[in-house]
């Protein structure tokens, strides 16, 4: 990681030598040397940048009369980090602009190169690829971050146009794009007042009145939900606005401004906005060479309890899906991979953690229970007969637990497979029932699929001329079957509290697993702070 340079590490070495090269007999030589100097003990910390120097014979980038475009692509940039939920702290456009002004000596021109040469790293690293490293943060999230080395972002800045270059630092996925113009209104929101008073009652529907469906009323009109309205009735309208503000934010579309709906509309736009900037930071994560995290790639965003696949960026799939219950063990984690194959009528082999922990202790009371599972020793079943359970222990037991391929399989007819060191896949599943709950956090990590064999057929459909008559040749077979895929699929297991859809409304969904205070709380601690418009 590119730790952010301080100029108190930079400055008082760097002006110690700069002040006796002056008196030095060879001014030019001098100067030369001190710069070489300068860069090598006071940014020792950062080889990358004393290295690129030295390639370039410590020649200055930022300083000389034929640099100014690159300088004033810079202030430009860095004037603009607040559009983009960035720390600007961290690099003072001001500050770096008195430094080019009051630079009218090699000592000046020496401590404004590397003002600028620091600041420009850390608005690239922070603006391409995130202020956080996530996993810092919170251990569940597993995200290899797009950092760019600094000797190729300093070379990448002088081998073109530096305008184009800074514009091209940050995502141009259009979800980013979306959320940024998102948090210019929100701020805008702020700025004019918000909306409006929060909203009483513990339930409001059709045909009620008062000051609360008043209140209701203009707070859905301020936040874009419903048109202007004199309206004192919960009316068919408003019933209708309602409905489109419930599914914005995950939850039953039935109409009803009940509590839980009523908690969600009466949250202010100050949170919704540290949500949107915190999106923005997530985006940012996934900012790779291929802004299109691939031409076909499926998408799981775990709060929102769907998986999608995603062709050429329009959704051409999507299912409901069950994700890890709330105990720290079981959460989905955050991970991108890759999907290679699938297995049609599936055995499962039990994690050891739900082996011990869930089965063991049943089979250990009566060793005739849990006999759909078969016990596996060196890949090959074991007879229950004849075994002294006495003498295991959960710490000890020497056997996996299988179940093989069959209806009551609990991972059911399929699963999809990416490979990963969390062992973390999706699946068919026996249990739909719980496929119909507002909130589907329930399993022990794994992803459960709504509509498997929907979704089997197309990813089939690239390869296969009939994909459902293929499947289910297989599927009706009871024999366990591994196919490949022959275009793999990047698979990205996403946690997205505010996202923007492609029509360009802004949805929301619940916290489950209590990340985002966490995350925003890093975001502070590194200086990002809530603007208005008018800020």
């Amino acid at each position: 990681m590119l730790k952010p340079f301080s100029m108190r590490q930079v400055l008082p070495l760097f002006a110690v030598i700069l002040t006796l090269a002056t008196l030095a007999p060879k001014p030019a030589d001098a100067l030369v040397t001190a710069f070489r100097q300068a860069i090598a003990e006071g940014v020792a910390e950062h080889d990358e940048m004393s290295e690129f120097y030295r390639a370039r014979a410590f020649e200055p980038i930022w300083t000389r009369s034929e640099d100014a475009e690159r300088r004033n692509a810079l202030l430009t940039a860095l004037e603009s980090a607040s559009n983009h939920g960035l720390p600007v702290s961290r690099y003072d456009a001001d500050q770096l602009r008195a430094a080019f002004m009051d630079a009218d000596n090699p000592y000046d021109r020496g401590r404004a190169e590397i003002l600028a040469s620091t600041m420009f790293l850390n608005y690239a690293h922070d603006v391409q690829s995130g202020i956080l490293d996530p996993g810092e943060v919170i251990s569940e999230i597993h995200r290899e971050l797009p950092r760019r080395d600094p000797s190729d972002l300093l070379a990448g800045l002088l081998s073109g146009n530096p305008h184009e270059f800074m514009r091209a630092l940050p995502p141009m996925h259009p979800e980013y794009l979306r959320l940024q113009r998102e948090m210019m209104r929100l701020e805008q929101m702020i700025a004019d007042g918000g909306w409006g008073p929060t909203v009483g009652g513990g339930r409001l529907e059709r045909g009620d009145r008062g000051s609360a469906v008043v209140a209701l009323r203009d707070r859905l009109i301020r936040m874009g939900y419903m048109g202007r309205s004199a309206t004192a009735v919960f009316d068919e309208e408003m019933e209708a606005a309602v409905q489109r503000f419930q599914l914005a934010h995950g939850l039953e579309a039935d109409g009803v401004a009940g509590p839980g709906t009523l908690e969600e509309i009466n949250v202010g736009p100050e949170p919704r906005l540290r949500l949107v900037i915190l999106g923005m930071e997530r985006q940012r994560w996934l900012n790779w060479e291929d802004p299109d995290r691939g031409d076909r790639h499926v998408l799981v965003n775990i709060p929102d309890f769907h998986a999608y696949v995603v062709d050429h960026e329009e959704v051409s799939f999507t299912t409901r899906v069950v994700v890890g219950a709330t105990p720290s063990d079981r959460v989905t984690p955050e991970f991108s991979d890759t999907m290679e194959h699938m297995v049609i009528n599936p055995s499962w082999y039990v994690p050891r953690s739900i082996a011990v922990n869930e089965y063991l202790p049943a089979i250990l009371a009566n060793p005739s229970s849990n006999g759909h599972l078969q016990l596996i020793s060196g890949g090959r079943p074991v007879s229950r007969e004849g075994i002294d359970y006495a003498a295991f222990t959960p710490r000890n037991f020497p056997y996996d637990l299988r179940q093989g391929p069959g209806p009551g399989n609990a991972l059911g007819r399929v699963k999809f497979m990416f490979p990963n060191r969390h062992n973390i896949y999706l699946h068919d599943t026996p249990s739909r029932s719980l496929f119909s709950r507002e909130t589907r956090a329930f399993s022990h990590g794994c992803v459960r699929v709504h509509r498997p064999l929907e979704l089997a057929y197309h990813l089939l459909a690239r390869q296969e001329s009939q994909p459902q008559n293929f499947f289910d040749t297989i599927l009706a077979s009871r024999r366990e079957t591994q196919v490949d895929l022959v275009q793999e699929i990047p698979v990205h297991i996403v946690y997205w509290t505010a996202f923007v859809t492609p029509e360009g409304d802004l949805n929301f969904r619940r916290d489950i697993y209590n990340r985002d205070a966490r995350l925003w709380n890093a975001l502070e601690a590194a200086g990002v702070e809530l603007r208005t418009a008018n800020s």
